[in-house]
């Protein structure tokens, strides 16, 4: 089944990408719950349209996009966790607590955006963490998980 993605999906698509997917996921979930709609001719032509207006506007979003991930890279982030014996944490750090970190830096990026790579942080040391600004800007920031 060919859909037209309304929202970006995760694992499957951006915003007005055209998909192949399987008929009982499109029609049970992606169509009902307004994330996609058949790619009929008719559609086809007019996302085609939709997206030639859009390009201009687009590379404005992707010029942003890059100042922020610049912006990013330069932030030297700290986040203070209890630890308990050695180098172990008490619970874990995440996306939310690193999005909370960049906000105290001084840049708003939702939680949703952010991947910190291997999941949760359960010990003290540096990690890395992808922040996607863009579907085409991706900036990996480094981040120190310090005792408090």
């Amino acid at each position: 089944m060919e859909l037209i993605l309304r929202q970006d999906v995760e694992n499957l698509g951006f915003k007005d990408d055209v998909v192949d997917v399987k008929n009982g996921y499109g029609r049970n979930f992606l169509i009902p719950t307004g994330k996609a709609v058949l790619a009929t001719s008719s559609a086809k032509k007019v996302l085609a349209e939709n997206l030639k207006q859009r390009a201009y506007k687009e590379s404005k979003l992707i010029d942003d996009a890059n100042k922020i991930a610049e912006e990013i890279k330069g932030y030297e982030i700290k986040i203070a966790s209890k630890t308990g014996s050695g180098d172990k944490l008490f619970g874990s750090v995440n996306n939310i607590d690193l999005a909370a970190a960049l906000a105290k830096a001084g840049t708003e990026i939702d939680k949703k955006f952010i991947k910190v790579v291997g999941g949760s942080v359960k010990r003290l040391g540096k990690y890395e963490a992808s922040v996607r600004l863009h579907r085409e800007v991706v900036a990996d920031i480094t981040f120190d998980v310090v005792a408090e």
